[in-house]
């Protein structure tokens, strides 16, 4: 899915998410006022983020290669608006 250049990071990170893992759980937190000043923040106040997805796309895989699909569907993002990601991957039933 392709946001406008205006979207919110947080909004096209959860759009990317959803399009490309189907989620059955997901929180995006925008944690770039913990990193103002910081390198890396850029002062757009969208820089740092972090999420939390659960979803059936990781079953039977690793957390390295759990975090490898979540960095593919987001690349673009990372590449150009997204300094720092922190992330928690699970499949459904996982804690």
């Amino acid at each position: 899915m392709n946001q406008p250049a205006t979207a919110s990071v947080e909004a096209a990170i959860t759009a990317r998410l959803h399009d490309a893992l189907a989620p059955t759980h997901l929180i995006v937190a925008n944690e770039s006022h913990l990193h103002a000043g910081h390198l890396g923040d850029d002062g757009s106040g969208e820089s740092h983020f972090a999420v939390e997805v659960e979803s059936a796309a990781f079953a039977g895989l690793n957390r390295v290669a759990r975090q490898r699909l979540v960095n593919q569907a987001l690349a673009e993002l990372l590449a150009t608006r997204i300094h720092a990601l922190r992330m928690k991957v699970r499949a459904p039933g996982e804690s």
